[in-house]
C-alpha cells in the first residue's frame, strides 16, 4: 500500500495544471510587474488577470482583491487594519472561541492596545448560534470576525446570518475562509462579507501566497509599508508565479467542486461509519452534516493522540493531531475544549482530512491499521484495563 495522505487541511499538493500555469513566471516571464517595459507589463497583465479570476470566484469586484503572502497575513491585515481604521468609532470586537490562532493571537495583541474582545461560544456541534453574536453587539462594536469553516473539526458557520446581523448594526464583518475557499461555494455579496481571507495551499495551489477581499468603501490601515503595490495598500514586489498559481488553483477547484465533493463525502462517510461502529469508546467531534466535505475529528478514550499519530505514520498513513500551526504546543486544542471535551479526550484526538487524491480502496487499510494501533495503545492503559475488568 502506497503512503496515504490524510492531512489535506494542513496543506495540499500543487496540481500539475496549476504548476504548468506558474512555471513561465519563474523563467521567461520573470519581469517585475511595476516595471514599465514589455517584460514588466507582461507580468502586470498576469497579475491583473489573476485578480480578475479570484474576484470572479468570490463574487467580488476586481479592485476588491489584494494579494498577500499567506492566510495568516490576510487575517492579520484585515483584523488589525480594520480595528485601527475604525478605532475612533469604538474599540470592541466580537469573535468566536474556535478561531484559528492567526485570528486569536492578533486579537490578543489588539487587547494589549486597549481593544475589548468578546468571545461568543459555540454549541456542542461546534456551530455558533447567530443570536449570540447579535446579543454581543454594543454601541462601540466595530468588527465581527468569525471563521467560515473550522480547520480542526470542519464545521461551517452560519456566515450569511452573521453577515446580515453585522450589516443591520453597521458593524464590519471579516471571515477567515482559509479552510473553506475552494471547497464550498462563496459569494461575498450574498453573505454580506466585508473582508475575507484565503490561502492558495489549502486548495491545491502553492504555499506562501494568499489573498484578501476588501469590500469597496472599507477603511483599512496599511499592514506593510514601502512601495505603492496593490493599489498602494500593501508594499512589496508581488509573487507573480504564486499569484497565478492561487488564481488558477481556486478556479480549477471550483470547476471540479461537485464531482470532488461527492467523491470525498462518500469516503468520509465510509470512514466515519466504520470508525464509530468498529472502534468502541470513540466519538466524532463536530457536526456530521454541516461541515466541510473532507474533515473529520475523532476522540479515542484511553489513549494519547500523538502516539496514535506516530504509529499511523510508521504504517505510511499521515494524519494530524489538530491544526498544523499548533503542532508544537502541548496545550489541549482550544477548539475541542470549546465544544465541551475533557482534557483527556482532547489529548486522545486526531484529525483526518481528505483530498482529491484519496480513494475508497485506501479506507480498509486505514481502518484496519487504526483498529490495531488503538487496541495496542489501550492495552497499555491502566484506565482501560479497569474498564475491561468491570465489563463496562
Amino acid at each position: 500500500m502506497d503512503r496515504i495522505y490524510y492531512d489535506h487541511a494542513a496543506t495540499t499538493y500543487v496540481k500539475p495544471y496549476v504548476l504548468e500555469k506558474m512555471l513561465p513566471y519563474f523563467t521567461e516571464k520573470f519581469g517585475n510587474p511595476s516595471s514599465m517595459y514589455a517584460l514588466g507589463n507582461e507580468a502586470k497583465s498576469a497579475l491583473e488577470n489573476a485578480r480578475e479570476m479570484v474576484a470572479s470566484c468570490l463574487g467580488a469586484k476586481k479592485n476588491e482583491i489584494y494579494f498577500t503572502a499567506s492566510g495568516s497575513e490576510s487575517d492579520n491585515w484585515a483584523i488589525r487594519g480594520i480595528a485601527h481604521a475604525y478605532s475612533n468609532k469604538g474599540r470592541h470586537i466580537i469573535t468566536s472561541n474556535i478561531e484559528h490562532h492567526a485570528v486569536l493571537n492578533t486579537l490578543n495583541d489588539l487587547k494589549k492596545e486597549g481593544f475589548e474582545i468578546t468571545f461568543v461560544p459555540v454549541e456542542q456541534t461546534g456551530i455558533i448560534n447567530p443570536e449570540t453574536v447579535r446579543a454581543a453587539i454594543r454601541q462601540d462594536t466595530i468588527l465581527i470576525t468569525v471563521i467560515f469553516a473550522n480547520n480542526e473539526i470542519g464545521t461551517i458557520q452560519p456566515i450569511a446570518e452573521i453577515g446580515d446581523i453585522a450589516k443591520e448594526h453597521g458593524v464590519m464583518f471579516h471571515t477567515d475562509a482559509v479552510q473553506a475557499a475552494g471547497h464550498i461555494p462563496i459569494d461575498v455579496n450574498l453573505l454580506a462579507i466585508d473582508a475575507l481571507s484565503i490561502a492558495a495551499h489549502k486548495f491545491y495551489g502553492p504555499k506562501g501566497v494568499g489573498a484578501i477581499f476588501l469590500r469597496n468603501g472599507t477603511k483599512i490601515k496599511k499592514f506593510i509599508t514601502g512601495g505603492a503595490q496593490e493599489s498602494d495598500r500593501r508594499a512589496g514586489t508581488e509573487n507573480v508565479a504564486g499569484i497565478v498559481g492561487l488564481a488558477n488553483a481556486l478556479e480549477l477547484s471550483l470547476s471540479e467542486l461537485e464531482s470532488s465533493t461527492n467523491k470525498i463525502f462518500k469516503i468520509r462517510n465510509k470512514i466515519i461509519d466504520q470508525v464509530l461502529s468498529e472502534i468502541p469508546y470513540t466519538i466524532l467531534n463536530g457536526d456530521k452534516e454541516i461541515c466541510l466535505p473532507g474533515i473529520m475529528n475523532f476522540s479515542f478514550e484511553f489513549i494519547e493522540g500523538e502516539s496514535l499519530l506516530l504509529m499511523l505514520d510508521m504504517k505510511g498513513i499521515a494524519v494530524s493531531s489538530g491544526s498544523a500551526c499548533t503542532s508544537g504546543s502541548l496545550d489541549p486544542s482550544h477548539v475541542l475544549l470549546a465544544i465541551g471535551l475533557s482534557h483527556e479526550l482532547c489529548s486522545g484526538s486526531i484529525r483526518v482530512s481528505l483530498g482529491d487524491d484519496n480513494t475508497e480502496e485506501q479506507v480498509d487499510y486505514f481502518i484496519q491499521s487504526l483498529k490495531e494501533i488503538v487496541d495496542k495503545l489501550r492495552q497499555m492503559s491502566p484506565l482501560y484495563e479497569q474498564i475491561q475488568l468491570k465489563g463496562d
